[in-house]
């Protein structure tokens, strides 16, 4: 019993220096990746508690250093994925509640008309393509990158480039009148 207390003290103080020697470089290593000093510093928090949980199970022949930042970098890619993830659903599902007022005469709703479709006409064809069948077609990702024979990504990555294309093109009434419009066909 008295040995297995020496040997918890004796992990927590190599933890506590591995903690101090690393911490500050991981955070500015992380924040490399996703430009937020807040989630760095969160995304190493979670690399040195999951290093503490799972350490028996570290293969003591890798250097603890490779396996500190190729933990860290793992977790900003997925943070990063998941971000886009969520900013992607933000956009496609909110954006039903927006009231966007319209313009009763002709004029500017012709004015409207036309900033869109230059600012569609603008964009790389096969972003313009992937954007049309998923918001005038109502196409799922899936089916457009079968059609298209591309992958799933691929079709993600044009859609990405199609909405921030449009969100700086268009002013903001343009863009949402866009997707308000697109939403509701």
């Amino acid at each position: 019993m008295a040995d297995s207390k020496k040997q918890t003290i004796l992990d927590k103080m190599l933890f506590e220096q591995l903690f101090k020697a690393h911490f500050v470089h991981l955070c500015n290593f992380a924040d490399q990746f996703i430009h937020d000093p807040a989630s760095a510093k969160d995304i190493t928090q979670k690399v040195f508690i999951g290093l503490w949980e799972n350490r028996e199970k570290i293969d003591p022949q890798k250097t603890i250093q490779s396996y500190l930042f190729t933990s860290v970098r793992n977790r900003c890619l997925n943070h990063i994925r998941d971000q886009k993830k969520y900013r992607s659903k933000v956009l496609d599902l909110e954006i039903h509640d927006l009231e966007i007022p319209f313009e009763e005469d002709d004029l500017a709703l012709n004015e409207l008309k036309t900033k869109i479709a230059e600012a569609l006409n603008d964009l790389p064809e096969k972003c313009r393509q992937v954007f049309e069948m998923s918001r005038f077609e109502n196409k799922k990702y899936k089916d457009i990158a079968q059609e298209l024979d591309i992958s799933v990504k691929t079709v993600e990555a044009h859609m990405s480039k199609a909405l921030k294309s449009l969100r700086e093109n268009l002013d903001d009434h343009a863009f949402y009148s866009l997707l308000f419009i697109v939403c509701s066909s």
